[in-house]
């Protein structure tokens, strides 16, 4: 288990904020996508949402709508990767709008959510400015839980490659 889980299930207050939502089969959904590589969409977001919740918490902002927001940000359900045929545009740019409208036919959702949602892809989507420091918090740490994913993997293939050519040598 990865540091982040351990410490999201010991925070009491971080579970039942996002109890409601991870308990959801909608979002239950969400791990049967691959967001980055190994790590699946529900992953993906419940360590933006952790991640959130602790910075929003610490700076005495909207820890709650944060930690929620950052949870539904990516609920798209449908492989990215793919073609869609009733998408029109790429999926970095039309992602954000999906994953608000998903989200609010499950639950009802604040302005400040829906707003953290629609621009979380921000510099991406230039034109869609955060409105919130908790909304600019989620692209920040959105960004780097993207990379740390990456990371993680490229990680792996230096590791197996280095080791293949220490074999040869």
């Amino acid at each position: 288990m990865k540091d982040y889980k351990k410490l999201a299930k010991k925070d009491i207050e971080f579970q039942e904020i996002i109890k409601p939502l991870i308990e959801n089969e909608t979002v239950q959904q969400m791990k049967n996508f691959k967001q980055h590589y190994n790590t699946s969409c529900f992953d993906h977001c419940y360590m933006a949402s952790f991640y959130c919740y602790t910075i929003c918490k610490k700076h005495n902002l909207d820890y709650k709508s944060a930690a929620r927001a950052a949870m539904l940000h990516d609920l798209f359900l449908y492989n990215w990767r793919k073609k869609q045929p009733d998408k029109n545009g790429l999926h970095a740019f039309t992602h954000p709008k999906t994953a608000c409208e998903n989200a609010c036919k499950i639950f009802d959702l604040n302005e400040k959510e829906k707003s953290i949602i629609l621009t979380h892809m921000w510099p991406v989507t230039f034109l869609h400015f955060p409105k919130s420091k908790e909304a600019f918090i989620l692209t920040l740490v959105d960004k780097h839980c993207a990379l740390s994913e990456s990371f993680k993997v490229y990680k792996q293939r230096l590791s197996k490659l280095f080791k293949i050519q220490k074999k040869v040598k």
